[in-house]
């Protein structure tokens, strides 16, 4: 069993490494500190009783899984963020939701008919196709990606292992986008 002091050296040995690895696979400084920093904090709160020696494979193992929880998350969020793009209105608020610009702004008046209607028909078919899903798929999907929660929040809330997490939010992704596709929504490219 590993001290806590053996613990905190590991880390800061492995931390500037990690870093730049992580780094260089997302492209994005300030995800791959969170992502890093998060394996850090899945090794110290899972695995303290382990031995020193088990740190680097347990640590690199954690924090490929870390990198693909976030691709998974960037992969919908790109999915919904495309589908939702369309119904901008000029303006470059990045923390606008696309659930609000939907529903229509009804202090501006200067919305066509044509196009608010657009918004309705859209929203009434996305809501139609969330109320498909398997009440299971449903919930994780809203957990994860409308109430932004991690997998392991997920899986606290709704009772589950976070592997069935992972697999009712796939499911409900695939469902999701074949149903919309019906509807003449494509899948942004990859």
């Amino acid at each position: 069993m590993a001290s806590p002091q053996e613990l905190s050296d590991f880390l800061a040995q492995v931390e500037r490494r990690a870093f730049k690895q992580t780094a260089y696979a997302v492209r994005d400084d300030h995800a791959a500190l969170d992502i890093v920093q998060d394996a850090m904090m899945k090794l110290s709160e899972k695995y303290p009783d382990r031995p020193v020696t088990e740190y680097p494979m347990l640590f690199q193992r954690i924090l490929q899984n870390t990198m693909k929880d976030y691709w998974r998350r960037q992969k919908v969020r790109n999915l919904w963020t495309t589908l939702f793009s369309s119904f901008g209105r000029g303006n470059e608020d990045d923390d606008a939701d696309p659930l609000e610009i939907l529903g229509g702004d009804p202090d501006n008046d200067t919305d066509q008919p044509e196009a608010e209607l657009q918004r309705s028909q859209t929203m009434a078919i996305i809501e139609a196709a969330i109320a498909k899903l398997p009440a299971r798929q449903r919930e994780a999907f809203i957990l994860r990606y409308w109430e932004d929660m991690d997998v392991a929040e997920t899986a606290a809330t709704m009772g589950c292992s976070e592997g069935s997490v992972k697999t009712h939010c796939s499911r409900a992704v695939h469902t999701l986008a074949s149903a919309l596709e019906r509807y003449g929504f494509s899948k942004p490219p990859l």
